[in-house]
């Protein structure tokens, strides 16, 4: 009985406010979509993912010089598939990337390739460019091996 009452009140108070204002449609939509959100970030699912995946890079990545994150955290943000499907769990999108790039040879020469060249734009120096098969020139921090090293190290702390 109470709560009929009190609603009833609410609603006098409130016709009272409103009864001296000029109708406006923003003030209408203000009033109607004032619950719309509640409860839920306005910030979409598919930002909030990529940004955890991006945050578990930067926190658990080894890379002095910062390309090799830099590039990585680029593929994320430009894999959207991936990481969509993976939205209530983002980490096992990076899990499935990493994967992938390790498993596949011209997936890793090709990161391989833009992190070097992120590296000559970092600092900026010729980067050292290693072909498939070649050795690594001996200057070279972004070298195939060391690339798919810290790639299985970044897993290695995914799936603990």
């Amino acid at each position: 009985m109470e709560d009929k009452q009190e609603r009833a009140k609410n609603k006098a108070i409130q016709k009272e406010i409103l009864a001296g204002r000029k109708f406006s449609l923003a003030e209408a939509i203000g009033r109607e979509g004032g619950d719309f959100l509640k409860g839920e970030s306005p910030v979409p699912k598919l930002v909030q993912a990529t940004t955890e995946i991006n945050t578990f890079i930067a926190l658990n990545l080894q890379d002095s010089s910062g390309a090799l994150q830099a590039v990585l955290q680029t593929w994320v943000s430009t894999n959207e598939a991936e990481v969509s499907q993976n939205l209530d769990y983002p980490l096992q999108a990076l899990q499935q990337m990493l994967d992938e790039i390790i498993n596949t040879s011209e997936l890793l020469y090709e990161l391989v390739r833009q992190v070097d060249f992120k590296w000559g734009q970092m600092y900026d120096e010729r980067p050292y460019f290693q072909s498939p098969g070649q050795l690594p020139h001996p200057d070279d921090e972004y070298t195939h091996e060391s690339v798919e090293e810290k790639l299985r190290s970044l897993l290695n702390k995914l799936e603990k």
